[in-house]
C-alpha cells in the first residue's frame, strides 16, 4: 500500500511526506523511494529499524538523561521512544519540514507537544547555534537527511562544534552518517575536531553507520558495559549487547 501526496503533508517549499505499507511495516518517504523511517503497526512504540535502535547506544553510558534532543524527526521513532521510556526527561526535536511533523502526528503516533515534549519546526543548525541550548543536552541524536539521502545535510566542523556546545557535562551525541562513501571521512574528521572521543559502530541497513561522540572521553569497562547491555535488553528490548560488541571491535581495530 502507498498513499498519494496528501495536501496536508505536501505544503509547498518542502518535499512532500508520503507513506508506504508492506508486511505490517509503515514507512515514511519524502517524495522518493528512500525510506526515511519506519514503524511496525503491531508495535508502534518500538523502534523498528536496526540503525535507529543503535542511535540509542548512548544508553550504555547514561541511564538518567534530563534532556534528550533529536535533530531530524524521521518517523518520530526516537522521539516517541524517549518521551515514553524516560518520563523524567525533557524531549525535544528540531525538524525543518512541516510535512514530516504533520504526517508523524497523523500516521506514526507522535503525540502533541506538552510540558515534556517539544517538537519544533526549525532548522537543526539554528537549534544548535542557539545559546539557550548550550550545555543543556544529555543525549543528542542527529539523523539529518533530505529526500536524496546522499549524506548528512549538515556536516561542517562548525555544525558539529555547535552540537558539542549543546551537550551538558558528560553528554553524548549519536549520529547517523549514511550516504555516499566520501561523506564518511568528512563527517568523522569534523566530529573528531569537536568532541573528546569519537567511535563508530559497524555498518548496518543499507550503509548506515552510527557514530558515538563524547563530550568527555569515557572510561571503558567492557564487563560493566555488557552488564548494562543486559539491563537495556530486559527493560527496553533493545539489542544493546551488539552495540558493546561493536565498540569492542572498533577499539580493537583502532588500538594505539
Amino acid at each position: 500500500m502507498s498513499t498519494p501526496a496528501d495536501p496536508r503533508f505536501s505544503r509547498p517549499g518542502h518535499p512532500p511526506a508520503t507513506i508506504t505499507e508492506f508486511e505490517g511495516v509503515r514507512s515514511l518517504h519524502l517524495g522518493t523511494s528512500w525510506e526515511q523511517g519506519a514503524m511496525r503497526l503491531a508495535r508502534p512504540d518500538a523502534i523498528e529499524l536496526e540503525y535507529v535502535q543503535m542511535m540509542m547506544s548512548w544508553m550504555l553510558f547514561k541511564d538518567d538523561p534530563r534532556r534528550i534532543v533529536q535533530l531530524g524527526l524521521g518517523s518520530a521513532a526516537l522521539t516517541k521512544f524517549c518521551y515514553q521510556r524516560f518520563p523524567q526527561a525533557q524531549v525535544a526535536a528540531a525538524e525543518l519540514n512541516p510535512n514530516v511533523i504533520a504526517i508523524c502526528h497523523e500516521y506514526f503516533g507522535l503525540p502533541p507537544n506538552d510540558a515534556r515534549l517539544d517538537v519544533r519546526e526549525m532548522d537543526a543548525l539554528d537549534f544548535v547555534l542557539d545559546p539557550a541550548n548550550h550545555g543543556t543536552v544529555d543525549a543528542l541524536q542527529v539523523d539529518l537527511y533530505d529526500e536524496q539521502a546522499r549524506g548528512p545535510v549538515l556536516d561542517t566542523p562548525e555544525f558539529y562544534q555547535a552540537c558539542a556546545d549543546c551537550l551538558a557535562p558528560g553528554g553524548i551525541m549519536t549520529a547517523n552518517v549514511f550516504g555516499d562513501f566520501s561523506s564518511y571521512d568528512k563527517n568523522f574528521l569534523a566530529m573528531e575536531g569537536a568532541f573528546d572521543a569519537v567511535v563508530w559502530l559497524p555498518e548496518v541497513h543499507d550503509a548506515n553507520i552510527v557514530v558515538i561522540a563524547f563530550k568527555e572521553a569515557p572510561q571503558i569497562d567492557f564487563s560493566l558495559l555488557y552488564e548494562r547491555a543486559g539491563e537495556i535488553k530486559r527493560r527496553y528490548n533493545l539489542p544493546a549487547k551488539s552495540w558493546v560488541n561493536g565498540l569492542k571491535e572498533w577499539m580493537r581495530d583502532h588500538a594505539g
